[in-house]
């Protein structure tokens, strides 16, 4: 189970530090995400159960449940949310560990705030590459079935072509796309560059002319239902 897309990126902190786990809240919300905060393992392991989030941040050095326990019990249930292991263990053998038991980065203490940053980002990106399910604002689409599913509760099929470059575009939300880009990631790399304004068309006429944004003299990106 990975993070349900929604309106706002999700982000669990698993830290006993109260300081540091504060700390990382207000920096994380200041950059746009909904976090919650878990003080000991026992807690975390709870919430990474029972709730859905983007990216987990996981410190090692956790009470009762140690963060590497806690990876494995969460990847035992099938919880595939992306995890960032922090720690004050740097060593070769101590990052392997981590990374064996289900983690996909480890972070060393003490860290820089703009790596952190940036490496909780690529995490969300990755998550969003793997998801089927992609958040459309309230909305989302489901890319395996074809399927946006309106803040009404309306559903719209779109073609396979319309999803996927709706899913291109959703992916990456806050990027802008340049129509060869698209024409070469989405549409195989067909000749007429066109296919991209094309298909852009059709999907404004489904969903609405706000769900594409046009960037004039660059391209496209995600817009709003």
């Amino acid at each position: 189970m990975a993070g349900t897309p929604g309106t706002a990126r999700r982000l669990l902190v698993i830290e006993d530090d109260r300081e540091l786990g504060r700390m990382l809240v207000d920096l994380f919300t200041e950059e746009g995400y909904t976090v919650e905060l878990a003080l000991e393992g026992q807690r975390g392991l709870h919430l990474g159960l029972s709730r859905s989030y983007d990216v987990l941040i996981i410190d090692r050095g956790l009470p009762a449940i140690d963060g590497i326990d806690l990876i494995r019990r969460l990847r035992r249930q099938a919880v595939t949310t992306p995890v960032l292991v922090l720690t004050a263990f740097g060593s070769v053998a101590d990052r392997v560990t981590g990374l064996d038991a289900g983690a996909e980065d480890y972070l060393v203490k003490p860290f820089e705030i703009d790596e952190l940053l940036a490496r909780v980002r690529a995490l969300h990106r990755r998550n969003l590459d793997q998801a089927t399910l992609l958040p459309l604002g309230a909305g989302w689409l489901d890319s395996e079935s074809h399927v946006v599913r309106l803040p009404s509760g309306e559903q719209v099929e779109l073609s396979g072509q319309e999803c996927r470059l709706l899913s291109a575009l959703a992916a990456r939300p806050r990027q802008v796309h340049t129509r060869t880009s698209l024409r070469q990631r989405v549409f195989d790399g067909a000749k007429k560059e066109s296919i991209v304004d094309t298909y852009v068309y059709y999907l404004r006429n489904k969903l609405g002319s706000g769900v594409v944004y046009t960037v004039r003299g660059v391209g496209y990106r995600l817009g709003e239902l």
